[in-house]
């Protein structure tokens, strides 16, 4: 009997699961400490334009280093 089409058995650190808790864990956790970020930091936002490319530049910080630690965790619980 062939196996399912959905059945995955990845070599290594599964990738597509790093990317998908990478993305939920940066909007659960990531958006909230970029809008603190932005009310504690004393930098002035006067404009849709400044708050934008304020977000996007500590979003994508916080996506790295998350995805980093993502990763780091995958590849440590891995059974070989």
């Amino acid at each position: 009997m062939p196996e399912p089409v959905e059945t995955y058995s990845p070599d290594g650190v599964d990738y597509g699961w790093v990317m998908q808790v990478t993305f939920v864990t940066t909007i659960l956790v990531g958006a909230p400490l970029v809008a603190l970020i932005a009310l504690f930091s004393g930098v002035s936002l006067p404009t849709w334009a400044s708050r934008v490319s304020f977000a996007v530049r500590v979003g994508a910080i916080v996506w790295f280093v998350t995805a980093i630690c993502v990763f780091f965790y995958a590849r440590s619980q891995q059974t070989d």
